[in-house]
């Protein structure tokens, strides 16, 4: 069959959503390429990560062929229908408005974060997620939730009867689940000129990621462990700056920025421990490169990272800086729950192999068809 997907982030962005996208329109043409995937995107940057995308033989993209003007909510409509498109997946929180009830459609609902922490978004921005979010859960065939905390904020604040809801976990790129040559690890080792120890934290530097906290932990850790930092720097960086310079931590932090996704498995697997005090995602990729890295996780209690990270990772309050210093020496200190974390955490990982979450959305698509 033909399916469709929203394929803005996938032909666009570089990280975040669009790699979740690439990935899972990938896993399905690698373990389904009887089927045509069709990606709708209004643009598409020409880039090697890209465009090596598009080269799969069953993985075709589509531009709008007039106007890109709404193009994704209204103008792809007669598209999908002259592409027999049996179903419409909108991989970031919203579908088409109005679309032919022939097509089946499913929308991934990544999280509600702007509903459940407005003040980290503007106001016209969480209006507008708000209503594409909406929009799409009311009206798709079927929804999937990328963790149980999501399924539970679409219930709580949109009430979407349960029974349209589908839990499909999320895994990272299969580069992460490869053990690394030693040659290669050192040579990233100086190129970026990585410390010996180092605690390793990786998104965006903004007020829900909570570096903050890792920054006034430091001073109670180990001091031979350095911390280094990749993400993105947004305004909230100037004050987590700020605070390194009040708590003198400037020689034990290091900031990353536009790392190529080739080089980052090997900063995972040269990191001592991993952590990820975020106040509230919904899921944690980077908590599942940590586990399949074969890193100890520190991260925080209060939203799904205890669904992404296992048993045997361990967690925190976000607000507790004394407790995140704690847990990391714990792990610093102790070779033999070091060693645990890691067998046990890459155990854990294992549930989010590659083949069996692509499976799991195969049969989805494949039980909404058969309803037919």
């Amino acid at each position: 069959m033909n399916i469709g997907f929203d394929g803005k982030r996938a032909a666009n962005n570089f990280t975040g959503l669009g790699n979740y996208s690439r990935s899972l329109v990938l896993q399905l043409s690698e373990f389904f390429p009887q089927n045509q995937y069709l990606i709708y995107s209004p643009k598409v940057k020409r880039h090697g990560q890209i465009s090596s995308f598009f080269e799969k033989q069953n993985i075709h993209l589509v531009l709008p062929e007039k106007s890109k003007f709404l193009w994704r909510t209204f103008g792809v409509k007669k598209q999908l229908v002259k592409d027999n498109i049996a179903i419409y997946h909108g991989l970031s929180n919203e579908i088409p408005v109005w679309i032919s009830p022939a097509i089946r459609t499913v929308v991934t609902i990544h999280d509600l974060i702007f509903l459940r922490y407005p003040q980290y978004y503007k106001f016209i921005d969480r209006t507008i997620y708000n209503f594409k979010s909406k929009y799409a859960c009311k009206h798709a065939d079927r929804i999937i939730a990328i963790s149980e905390r999501t399924k539970n904020d679409i219930i709580t604040y949109y009430q979407i009867d349960p029974s349209k809801i589908e839990v499909l976990y999320q895994t990272c790129d299969d580069s992460f689940k490869k053990i690394i040559g030693q040659e290669f690890k050192d040579s990233i080792r100086e190129k970026y000129q990585l410390p010996e120890k180092y605690i390793l934290n990786v998104g965006t530097i903004e007020p829900r990621k909570n570096l903050l906290a890792v920054v006034q932990a430091l001073p109670a850790i180990e001091p031979e462990f350095k911390l280094v930092v990749v993400g993105k720097k947004q305004a909230y960086a100037e004050k987590v700056i700020a605070e390194i310079e009040r708590l003198g931590l400037g020689d034990r932090v290091i900031f990353l920025k536009d790392i190529p996704f080739t080089d980052l498995p090997a900063i995972y697997q040269l990191a001592t421990v991993f952590v990820y005090p975020s106040f509230y995602e919904g899921f944690g990729i980077p908590i599942i490169e940590a586990l399949y890295s074969q890193i100890p996780v520190v991260a925080a209690i209060g939203s799904c990272l205890e669904e992404a990270g296992g048993p045997h990772s361990l967690y925190i309050d976000p607000n507790d800086a004394a407790a995140l210093a704690r847990a990391v020496n714990s792990v610093l200190t102790d070779p033999a729950l070091a060693g645990k974390m890691k067998e046990e955490g890459l155990s854990y990982a294992q549930r989010f192999n590659t083949a069996d979450l692509a499976r799991q959305l195969m049969d989805s698509y494949s039980s909404m068809i058969a309803k037919d």
